[in-house]
């Protein structure tokens, strides 16, 4: 049963909407990006955001004590590391923090993915490689470079709800993440988010 986040939420409309649809999870975005929003915007959307949805923070190359303080504030549910973070600096945070742990992985090639799965996280996020850029790019990689994971991993990069059926068929991920692909102009388009949410569901009857 594939659950689905929606990331990169920075509006109270779109805030709005997933209170409508109710994804598992949506994600702020910390790091430096068109959708990155700081702390004051983050705890006003948080605050009205729906209880039932986890919200995910998500940081590239951060100093641990933001994330601490961010989870300390329960401004966020659960961690996603985007950027180049190793085995040490997930130990430390998770230290700190009762936070799950998500570590993304930007797979170039399979032996990305085995690599990672050492990784002490809670779980993996699979995205596009892409040279200059953590994420967020809209594109897919070559999902047939998935192997047997030993641990539930979110499968990220260009979903849309024309080929979401397809990666949750395929490769039964443990969630969907969604960003660009539920976008129109550079900004969450509620249709699309409805969309691909309903989608999600029906395969999970």
């Amino acid at each position: 049963m594939a659950k689905i986040k929606i990331c990169g939420l920075t509006r109270e409309q779109d805030i709005d909407t997933v209170n409508t649809v109710l994804p598992d999870y949506i994600g702020f975005v910390f790091a430096r990006s068109k959708r990155q929003i700081d702390e004051n915007r983050a705890k006003e959307l948080k605050n009205c955001l729906n209880p039932l949805i986890k919200a995910v923070g998500v940081f590239v190359n951060e100093e641990i004590e933001k994330i601490i303080k961010l989870c300390s504030l329960q401004m966020i549910d659960m961690v996603q590391l985007h950027g180049d973070e190793n085995e040490d600096y997930i130990r430390l945070l998770k230290k700190y923090v009762t936070n799950k742990v998500i570590k993304a992985v930007r797979v170039k090639e399979p032996g990305d993915i085995k690599k990672a799965m050492n990784y002490p996280c809670d779980y993996l996020l699979l995205d596009a490689y892409h040279e200059k850029d953590y994420g967020g790019t809209g594109k897919t990689f070559d999902w047939s470079m998935i192997p047997a994971i030993n641990k539930p991993f979110f499968l990220a990069g260009g979903i849309n709800p024309g080929n979401v059926v397809h990666a949750i068929m395929h490769h039964n991920p443990y969630c969907i993440d969604v960003s660009s692909g539920v976008e129109t102009n550079g900004y969450k388009d509620p249709g699309k988010i409805m969309e691909i949410v309903a989608i999600t569901r029906q395969l999970n009857k």
